[in-house]
């Protein structure tokens, strides 16, 4: 006859496998969802435009650059006309 205790230990062992493929399972669809995200961000990227400053960085750091280089310009045609800022 088969002891209990061996009874027990093998179920455990067959539900611990089995709740170990579903968690892999489920980290390899998260990591393949993360993956489409990169993918589809960078595609949005390099379509929409391709890098605006030197830098290579992107759209919202290209205005605040340009930002700055419209102030700049305005300091300097102020200094030009000689007006005191």
């Amino acid at each position: 006859m088969i002891d209990p205790v061996i009874t027990i230990t093998a179920a455990c062992l067959v539900g611990l496998a089995v709740v170990s493929y579903a968690l892999l399972k489920a980290w390899q669809g998260w990591l393949e969802l993360k993956h489409d995200e990169l993918d589809r961000t960078g595609q949005q990227i390099v379509s929409s435009s391709a890098p605006e400053i030197e830098g290579g960085a992107g759209v919202g750091a290209a205005r605040i650059e340009m930002a700055d280089l419209k102030e700049r310009i305005k300091k300097l045609e102020a200094i030009a006309s000689g007006v005191e800022l």
